[in-house]
């Protein structure tokens, strides 16, 4: 079953119109069929749409609703995934699987050991690349919202942005204790924000874990063994994502 994403002005009573690339995508690559189904989301209201092709249009695609299904895909929480940004393309891997684990939001962070450095106009480029990847890899898991992928912020920007959110956690490798970890992931409840903060190759600088501690982020331990940046944003998420699944 073939996923995409519209506005919520484009469902109209039994109607749903498709358009943008998404209509070339079902015609030339797909050849999919008039009569055939596929599903919507509008990125609203956590809702899948059921409809069968009704009729191909120059610029469109139009839909009739066949029936709905609400039955809750996303996760109970939101997980917004702070990322110190990484060399070469691994924020593309990361950003996609986070996606694909559940993620509501990612953040790419400037740190301080962060070897990439983005000028403001290719930090706007790699944004909107880094947003389509987000929104494929919502439709290839069948996800009802697309995440958004933030502007890259400066790790001060990052711990004002998690503020308000009802649990933070940052992992660094000179924290101990893997109980008080496991603990603190299995207190999440339902209906909680959840900030998780990866540093980049390297790690965060200790005056950066200082100023995040300093805001009520709490540092924890992943285990003994010291994880790559790809690698350990990606296990924090798989964790909280086996705890919140019913």
């Amino acid at each position: 079953m073939f996923h995409f994403f519209v506005k919520p002005s484009q469902i109209q009573g039994r109607d749903i119109i498709i358009t943008g690339s998404d209509v070339n995508h079902i015609k030339n690559v797909l050849r999919m069929r008039p009569g055939e189904e596929l599903s919507v989301s509008n990125g609203a209201d956590g809702k899948e749409y059921r409809c069968g092709i009704e009729e191909f249009r120059e610029e469109s695609v139009l839909c009739r609703l066949r029936f709905v299904k609400e039955d809750g895909l996303e996760l109970p929480s939101k997980i917004y995934l702070f990322q110190g940004l990484p060399k070469a393309d691994k924020m593309e891997l990361i950003i996609q699987k986070a996606v694909e684990l559940g993620v509501y939001e990612v953040i790419p962070v400037a740190a301080k050991r962060s070897v990439v450095k983005l000028e403001e106009k290719k930090a706007a480029v790699k944004q909107a690349r880094w947003q389509g990847i987000a929104e494929a890899a919502a439709k290839q898991s069948k996800r009802r919202v697309i995440p958004q992928v933030h502007t890259v912020m400066s790790m001060k920007e990052a711990v004002g942005y998690a503020a308000g959110m009802d649990i933070r956690l940052i992992p660094y490798e000179l924290a101990e204790g893997m109980g008080r970890t496991k603990e603190l992931i299995a207190s999440i409840a339902p209906g909680q924000t959840v900030a998780v903060f990866i540093g980049p190759e390297g790690g965060f600088e200790e005056k950066e874990i200082q100023e995040a501690m300093a805001a009520g982020i709490m540092p924890v331990t992943m285990g003994r063994r010291i994880l790559r940046t790809e690698t350990a944003g990606l296990t924090m998420l798989g964790w909280i994502m086996y705890q919140l699944e019913e």
